[in-house]
């Protein structure tokens, strides 16, 4: 066993930004882990940690040197290395020189290309201390900051100042300078509940002595805790917290020493919708409302806080200080917001531009409320279902103008249903106006009405043929108009929505609508093809192998519902014990095909099925082929994979027994039709030769 030890990497620095605390801890991780690899050293689990004012990252079990590794190294070829009496020549003599041994010790290496000279030795270990320097440099350069920032009169850049760095390889610190700090063995506890340095032994103290230091070191311990402090507090007050988990990320990412505080608000702001008040309690303040028993709102909310007061009260009556005007705002925004009808915003669109060279948002509603209604009908709903998706295509950006909207913007949506409901428009279209923004992130709720559905999914087509005309598609990570969210939106309503349409005739449709603002450039095969790689990401974050992926796409199918079938049945397909062989065949078939010379017949002359094996074949196909036609039919693709597994035993036997490509002609092409017919009830579902995952 190599000896090992721990290590710790530790930056200190001022309050980083909450949203990107996650993803730079475990980036930092990463690349530590990448960094000890790339030097051939083990190591056992990593460790990451994150708090407002710090990243660090825990190894286990990290060997103490780099193991000596045999080397070779390839010199210059021996006509060149040698003259014609054999003396070394100054190429040898500087390949030797380089490798730190005379030319007598180096050896040949002769291949049916030529020979050289090589040398050939062992690499000296390296002691990892020596090396961990560098691997921090690497790791630090390596994290995906959003921006970067100088202070002082450094050139040091990073997201935050720096204000100290931990180093500790077992018991030592390894002294190096780390983004303008030098290393040492102290971190730093709470700012204000332990200022003073914490020396740490050893790595293993790390967590331990912070949490002595008023400390959560682990973002996801830490996470747990406020989540189980909220729900006690809001126990007290007679009620369960309310927030997403974005929220309980976000208050992870702001406190080290998280305590919950009840506290209360007047009643009369229940009178506001409850979407209003939970944005204004979690959107300015970061505190979670309180349900009560019956899933109302109380005029409660639980704030977290980063310190233990010993004068809680006081820190519970700040909370409702400053909660109080919040809501003040809140309830005069939408107030004022209610004395214009949501219909009577319309004319306003037009003075807002939707984006340079696509028109207003007035022009904008114009289109998304055409498109909503074919889609509508495409979709087989009744008239009057189309005409309330086109009305509410025509109403879904007038929210934007709202007082309320406009200071919080997560309420697109929701605040025109309500100012919908609140003028009289019927309950059906302020539901679609509230869906119209479904799905909002990965795993959110989907649209439930149908006009909800055509109105989410034309909106969003709109926005990607309009900003795919102009030229502005996604390129590398640069997406910023969340063209890759929008059409993963387009395809989990339209394959968790079941809406059984054609992608090519949405795409066209929705180009139609912007005619001219998009000019004669074709946007919807360049679109379709970037929503079938959304697709291809959904399906792989699922666990579905590419190969399935490929054999479905092989045979273009123009439906996304119809796609998602076909995947979910050739990925059942694939565990079936004869689904290898069957691959392997239809592999077989296809080459076959391909290198055949003349025509092959369209119908099999039963009267050249000579062989028991072939006769046992077109005996199988002409069996299965009505009923697997039925399933096809019906798009039970799980079913007529069942049926078409049942082919495995002829199909073997056929190849065993059957030369298939005889030198009589009419026999040979029979025998061709006989197989293409067996591969075209496959590929009436996916190109299953292309299952080569095995």
């Amino acid at each position: 066993m190599p000896d090992t030890s721990p290590l710790l990497f530790e930056i200190g620095s001022e309050e980083l930004p909450p949203g990107a605390l996650r993803g730079l801890s475990e980036a930092l991780a990463d690349a530590l882990r990448a960094g000890l690899a790339a030097r051939g050293l083990g190591f056992g689990e990593a460790t990451p940690y994150a708090t407002p004012r710090r990243l660090a990252v825990h190894v286990e079990a990290v060997e103490k040197a780099r193991p000596g590794r045999d080397v070779e190294r390839r010199g210059p070829r021996l006509e060149v290395a040698f003259d014609a009496q054999g003396k070394a020549t100054r190429a040898a003599l500087g390949f030797a020189r380089s490798c730190g041994v005379p030319v007598e010790a180096l050896d040949r290496l002769e291949t049916g290309d030529g020979a050289w000279l090589l040398y050939r030795g062992v690499q000296a270990g390296e002691p990892t201390p020596a090396l961990l320097p560098g691997v921090v440099a690497e790791a630090l350069a390596r994290l995906p900051l959003p921006r970067r920032m100088r202070w002082s009169d450094s050139e040091v850049e990073f997201l935050r100042p720096v204000h100290w760095a931990v180093l500790l390889f077992g018991s030592e610190v390894v002294e190096t300078e780390v983004l303008g700090v030098a290393t040492g063995r102290a971190t730093r506890g709470h700012r204000f509940h332990h200022p003073a340095p914490i020396p740490l032994d050893t790595p293993a103290d790390y967590a331990d002595a912070l949490r002595r230091g008023r400390v959560i070191a682990h973002l996801d311990t830490r996470r747990d805790l406020i989540r189980r402090q909220v729900a006690e507090a809001a126990a007290t007050l007679g009620g369960r917290p309310v927030g997403s988990d974005a929220l309980l990320e976000e208050v992870s990412a702001l406190v080290e020493w998280p305590v919950a505080l009840p506290g209360s608000f007047d009643p009369d702001f229940l009178e506001l919708p409850a979407p209003v008040l939970e944005a204004a309690m979690t959107g300015h303040q970061r505190c979670f409302p309180v349900a009560g028993p019956d899933g109302g709102l109380l005029a409660r909310f639980v704030a977290v806080a980063n310190l233990e007061s010993r004068d809680p009260d006081t820190v519970r009556e700040g909370n409702e200080r400053v909660i109080r005007p919040r809501l003040r705002d809140a309830a005069f925004f939408f107030h004022n917001d209610l004395r214009t009808p949501l219909a009577a915003r319309r004319a306003g669109l037009e003075g807002v531009l939707f984006q340079e060279g696509l028109g207003t948002l007035h022009e904008k509603s114009e289109r998304v409320s055409r498109l909503s209604g074919r889609i509508a009908a495409a979709m087989g709903e009744a008239p009057e279902t189309v005409r309330l998706a086109r009305r509410a295509g025509l109403l879904c950006k007038c929210d934007l103008l709202t007082e309320m909207v406009g200071e919080f913007p997560e309420l697109q949506g929701v605040m025109g249903a309500e100012y919908a409901r609140r003028g009289g428009e019927p309950e059906a279209l302020a539901t679609a106006l509230a869906e119209a923004y479904l799905p909002r992130h990965a795993g959110d709720a989907l649209p439930a009405s149908a006009a909800g559905r055509a109105l989410a999914v034309a909106d969003r087509l709109d926005t990607l043929a309009g900003i795919f005309g102009i030229g502005q598609a996604p390129s590398g990570d640069r997406d910023p108009f969340a063209l890759r969210r929008a059409a993963l939106g387009v395809l989990r309503i339209l394959v968790e929505g079941e809406m059984d349409l054609d992608l090519g005739r949405l795409l066209a449709a929705a180009a139609e609508e912007l005619g001219p603002k998009i000019g004669s450039e074709d946007v919807a095969a360049p679109l379709e093809a970037f929503l079938v790689e959304r697709l291809r990401a959904w399906f792989a974050g699922q666990g579905v192998p590419a190969t399935v992926f490929a054999a479905v796409h092989a045979r273009r199918p123009s439906r996304p519902l119809d796609f998602a079938k076909r995947v979910r049945a050739v990925n059942a397909f694939r565990r079936l014990p004869e689904a290898r062989g069957l691959a392997a065949a239809n592999k077989r078939i296809h080459n076959l095909l391909r290198r055949a010379e003349g025509v092959i017949p369209e119908r099999l002359d039963e009267a050249l099925l000579s062989a028991p094996a072939e006769r046992g074949l077109a005996e199988r196909l002409a069996a299965l082929r009505p009923a697997a036609g039925e399933r096809l039919e019906a798009g039970d693709y799980h079913g007529a994979l069942r049926l078409l597994a049942t082919f495995r035993d002829p199909v073997d036997a056929f190849f065993d027994q059957v030369l298939v490509m005889d030198e009589d002609a009419a026999r040979r092409g029979n025998r061709l039709a006989l197989i293409r017919n067996v591969r075209a009830l496959f590929l009436a579902i996916a190109d299953v030769s292309l299952l080569q995952d095995w």
